[in-house]
């Protein structure tokens, strides 16, 4: 059976990416919705770009759900920097028509978990982590419900991306990381050390402008405009491919490898907010609490999204 997901998300390129790769799956993959959230830019955009990416599909079909404007306890902060000022910089999409759902987000991650099968619904969150501590803190019965969390945040080698400490996803919101990680639900992390060795190169890029295809275009678009920063910034031969880590693990977690590890969320230090404190070698004595991953077969995971992108 179709693995039943909710995901959470801040598009953003790399999320777009992720949300096609997931409806080019569906014997895998069973999308409930779709939730945004503030993050990237900011949510008046995201959900926009949700919508963007259904149409681009041809998935109008799919439900989405507005979430969270704003972190649980501070200020947003955004990443027009990095993805452009509509988030999706790159490929000239018309403004979607499909109606966003009347339900708030939050209230859409509470209802599914409680109408669902225990231990079926797994989340999968691709931006801050707002939605999803929003959910647990406001009703704290649905985290024995959740099958998994997949998500793409943190870093122990790499550190950070928006500060010197910090990870992005991680950083906006790390009130709702720590209650995420603090919730007991299995957590399986795609930190930057993953990321960072899925590079866009140009020959990986030509293979989705060489489909000729509307949704083969945008991806090619989307990915020479996302990868400029990271190239500049790192020096790298492609920028790299953050959010589809999460989607390609359920389709394939044979991609990846990592360690059962215990995570922290520092809330509190002006110099490492948002950092993930991740006990790699087990030196603290605390109790592990997610699955850190830290390598990735890069060849795979591309060729996996090159046939699954085929497909739409």
């Amino acid at each position: 059976m179709a693995r039943k997901i909710i995901i959470d998300t801040d598009p953003g390129q790399d999320d777009a990416i992720a949300i096609l790769l997931a409806l080019a799956s569906p014997a895998e993959i069973d999308v409930l919705g779709i939730t945004a959230v503030a993050g990237n830019v900011p949510l008046e955009l995201t959900r926009r770009n949700v919508r963007v990416v259904c149409e681009v599909a041809g998935r109008r079909d799919v439900k989405v759900f507005a979430g969270c404007e704003a972190p649980m306890r501070r200020p947003l902060v955004t990443a027009e920097h990095v993805h452009g000022a509509t988030g999706l910089d790159g490929a000239d999409l018309p403004e979607p028509t499909m109606e966003l759902q009347p339900q708030h987000g939050v209230d859409f991650i509470i209802e599914t978990l409680r109408a669902e099968p225990e231990g079926t619904v797994t989340l999968c969150p691709l931006g801050p982590l707002t939605n999803i501590g929003t959910a647990f803190e406001r009703a704290p019965d649905i985290i024995s419900r959740v099958r998994e969390i997949v998500l793409m945040g943190g870093a122990y080698f790499e550190v950070g991306n928006i500060t010197p400490a910090a990870e992005f996803n991680i950083y906006v919101d790390p009130e709702a990381a720590e209650i995420v990680f603090k919730s007991g639900v299995p957590i399986t992390v795609m930190p930057l050390d993953v990321t960072h060795k899925v590079l866009t190169t140009k020959a990986r890029c030509a293979v989705f402008s060489d489909l000729g295809t509307p949704v083969g275009n945008a991806v090619a678009g989307w990915l020479d405009f996302f990868e400029r920063f990271d190239v500049a910034k790192y020096g790298s031969e492609g920028g790299p491919l953050h959010d589809p880590c999460v989607i390609a693990y359920l389709l394939k977690p044979e991609l990846f490898s990592g360690r059962f590890i215990n995570v922290e969320i520092e809330t509190r230090s002006e110099l490492t907010l948002g950092m993930t404190v991740a006990d790699w070698w087990g030196v603290s004595g605390r109790a592990p609490n997610a699955t850190f991953m830290g390598d990735v077969d890069a060849d795979g995971f591309f060729a996996l999204l090159s046939e699954r992108i085929a497909t739409l």
